[in-house]
């Protein structure tokens, strides 16, 4: 395993330990959210629909920024990681440096 392939590993692993934590902890801000006799009128009840629904679509994406550093950290089991999906050229260097679960090259990012 090369030096970048290495740093990669190290930084996926880390990050998709991060998104776990944050996964586990903002689950309660996902719950449903219940009708609090204590809380004044229909304001309150609005904001804490408007903090579900936040909390929920930022959990999506919390989900597939993790499905995509899975699918790099199967690229690096593989063998197949800093190859283009498209063109099976080598992902430059520099692109991996600053998105380990780049999956295309430039020339092929740049087609879509």
């Amino acid at each position: 395993m090369t030096d970048l392939q290495d740093k990669a590993r190290a930084i996926l692993e880390n990050h998709l330990r991060e998104l776990t934590t944050l996964n586990h902890l903002s689950r309660e801000a996902r719950d449903t959210v219940s009708l609090d006799q204590q809380s004044v009128g229909r304001l309150s009840r609005m904001d804490a629909l408007q903090q579900q629904a936040m909390a929920q679509a930022t959990e999506r994406q919390r989900m597939q920024e993790m499905a995509r550093i899975k699918a790099a950290l199967r690229r690096l089991d593989n063998g197949d990681y800093g190859a283009c999906l498209d063109c099976g050229e080598n992902i430059a260097e520099r692109r991996l440096e600053i998105d380990p679960t780049a999956t295309l090259c430039i020339s092929c990012a740049q087609k879509r």
